[in-house]
């Protein structure tokens, strides 16, 4: 039986596959670098209509296809694909669905409208992402969010899936990173988001303002520790989360860091 941690990345974007900010590179050079220092390593991120499956020789996991993730009231279908990281020996999973997923834009239509789903197609990822990782029988040691679009995954793993044997023993970081949206989720985001019974209104109340920086806010409040990941950062977020009793950060160290601040912090957490 293996003896390695185990970090499970959870991300809006990584390099190659799609790059909307700088933090993309970063999670690239994250998960090699955590994988070439002896962490083991999986990452998950959506499958949007943008990223070539040819090209980056994506297939279907039969045994991890076959989920359907409740949102809203309604069921849909959950498919998995998967490549492999050039130049690394570590696996990208995709999740897909052709109801939100497939459009060839990401978050905005072509004439720069916010898609009115958004929040649904939110929702749909983080559950999902949890529901692979029960699938996969992979209980990670320390789970890395990015983006804002996972924000929700550390309150759901210490709430709806409070009682999970695969996140028992699991630490949730959470990068806040730049804004890069103007619009809201909508007013019944947090309804919407309350997945099941473990999950009450109280818990979201983080998330309430429904627009980027909530989405930063609930997250960095749920994970066990916080990291900066951009030089342009709402300043009352900084202010806010920069010294928080309890929990351990990490400042922005630049675009050109070797990253050696986020190993220690993942060590740090998993107890080596």
């Amino acid at each position: 039986m293996s003896t390695k941690k185990r970090i499970l990345f959870i991300a809006t974007e990584m390099s190659p596959y799609l790059e909307l900010t700088e933090f993309a590179e970063v999670i690239n050079k994250l998960a090699i670098k955590s994988n070439d220092t002896g962490l083991e390593v999986r990452c998950i991120m959506p499958r949007f209509g943008v990223i070539n499956e040819r090209r980056h020789r994506l297939h279907e996991v039969v045994r991890l296809s076959g989920i359907n993730v409740t949102v809203d009231g309604d069921d849909y279908p959950l498919q998995i694909k998967v490549a492999s990281l050039p130049n690394a020996r570590l696996q990208v999973y995709f999740l897909e669905n052709e109801d939100f997923f497939k459009r060839k834009q990401i978050f905005h239509d072509e004439s720069e409208k916010w898609f009115d789903d958004n929040a649904l197609r939110t929702i749909f990822f983080c559950k999902g992402a949890l529901e692979t990782v029960k699938k996969f029988g992979w209980p990670p040691d320390i789970i890395h969010c990015s983006g804002w679009m996972t924000s929700l995954i550390p309150a759901f793993i210490k709430t709806a899936y409070k009682k999970e044997p695969v996140f028992g023993n699991s630490k949730v970081i959470f990068t806040i990173g730049q804004n890069t949206f103007t619009e809201d989720l909508g007013a019944d985001f947090v309804k919407k988001a309350m997945i099941n019974a473990n999950i009450k209104d109280k818990d979201l109340e983080k998330f309430s303002g429904n627009d980027n920086t909530a989405m930063f806010r609930g997250g960095a409040t749920y994970a066990d520790a916080i990291t900066f990941g951009s030089d342009v950062i709402e300043k009352k977020l900084v202010d806010e989360f920069s010294k928080v009793k309890g929990k351990k950060t990490v400042s922005f160290k630049g675009w050109d860091s070797d990253l050696t601040e986020y190993l220690e912090l993942y060590n740090d957490l998993a107890g080596k």
